[in-house]
């Protein structure tokens, strides 16, 4: 069911934890399954230095969540957000169907953080 890089990220997640003085965070979830995923950046000149996440859902959220952070870590912002959800599912040689929708919101939490850090850059 799973592949084997989704049960690698999902018994060794990479990058969890949180920033406590991260620049951006970014938090999104499926209310229908329940999948939270919360994504911390610290940000030096316009580079993601470093990266840190926090999933509340299933194997495949956190597996998504951990391949996330490593996809994002040392991109510019603007290419962490050309980061999608089926590169992300991709990256981790896929995601059964069902799991697709809900799972795989991790790029979605990166691009939250990314928009919550250029905000606050704004002064918004």
């Amino acid at each position: 069911m799973y592949s084997d890089k989704v049960m690698d990220h999902f018994t060794n997640p990479r990058n969890v934890g949180e920033i406590p003085d991260a620049d951006a965070v970014g938090q999104v979830g499926n209310p229908s399954c329940g999948d939270i995923m919360k994504i911390y950046l610290k940000i030096k000149e316009d580079k993601i230095v470093d990266i840190k996440f926090q999933t509340f859902g299933c194997g495949a959220a956190i597996a998504t969540s951990s391949m996330v952070t490593e996809m994002a870590k040392n991109k510019t912002l603007d290419e962490a957000l050309k980061i999608t959800n089926k590169a992300v599912a991709e990256e981790l040689d896929g995601l059964p169907p069902q799991k697709m929708h809900c799972s795989n919101l991790a790029a979605d939490a990166l691009h939250a953080a990314i928009e919550n850090y250029r905000k606050k850059q704004k002064g918004e």
